[in-house]
């Protein structure tokens, strides 16, 4: 794992969540593989908006796992040098086209106007990246698992959400649930003493 660097200056102390509270308006749909080739277009679009930055992007959550039904949002990781520099990279995705959502502790969310492509940006090295991609490989490799995942989605979406953060903090327990899974498995079986 990259080692962090000392940051630009003090980072944000609190939620800011633009806009509000917002409630979720689109239910899980089956995994449709054009999803590949929005999530391609968007990273392009990043990656020539923060050229001459050092990031790194990758494609997230549900829309990145085949064979799992998912919400259809698009959501990237990017990983920054310094998420304390927002004038390195959060300028640049405004103009790119995507607006402010989130601004928090070590992490930054836009998204698109029309809310189907969410960009959370982290600072490189930061354990949500690893946690994020050990999950999406995992629940592309462990049929149980998406399985598991997909029931309680849809388990959740019989609901009402007035907001839409509540839906995604009510899959905490089963995604701290298959990553804690999936970072045993990974870590392989330990020699014997």
């Amino acid at each position: 794992m990259t080692t962090r660097r000392t940051p630009r200056r003090p980072d944000v102390t609190s939620l800011e969540l633009v806009g509000g509270p917002q409630p979720l308006h689109v239910g899980l749909e089956p995994h449709d593989p054009r999803w590949a080739d929005v999530y391609a277009v968007h990273r392009e679009r990043i990656a020539l908006a923060l050229a001459g930055l050092d990031v790194e992007i990758e494609h997230i959550g549900s829309t990145s796992v085949a064979g799992l039904a998912a919400k259809p949002i698009i959501d990237l990781v990017v990983a920054v040098p310094d998420i304390t520099a927002e004038e390195d990279y959060l300028d640049a995705l405004i103009v790119a086209g995507y607006e402010l959502r989130v601004r928090e502790p070590e992490h930054r969310l836009v998204r698109t106007p029309s809310r189907d492509v969410h960009v959370h940006v982290y600072e490189r090295g930061h354990r949500a990246i690893a946690d994020y991609l050990l999950l999406r490989d995992h629940l592309r490799a462990d049929a149980a698992d998406r399985a598991l995942y997909q029931g309680v989605k849809e388990a959740l979406m019989q609901r009402s959400w007035t907001d839409s953060n509540a839906y995604s903090d009510a899959k905490d327990d089963v995604v701290a649930e298959i990553t804690e899974r999936a970072r045993s498995r990974s870590a392989g079986p330990r020699p014997a003493p």
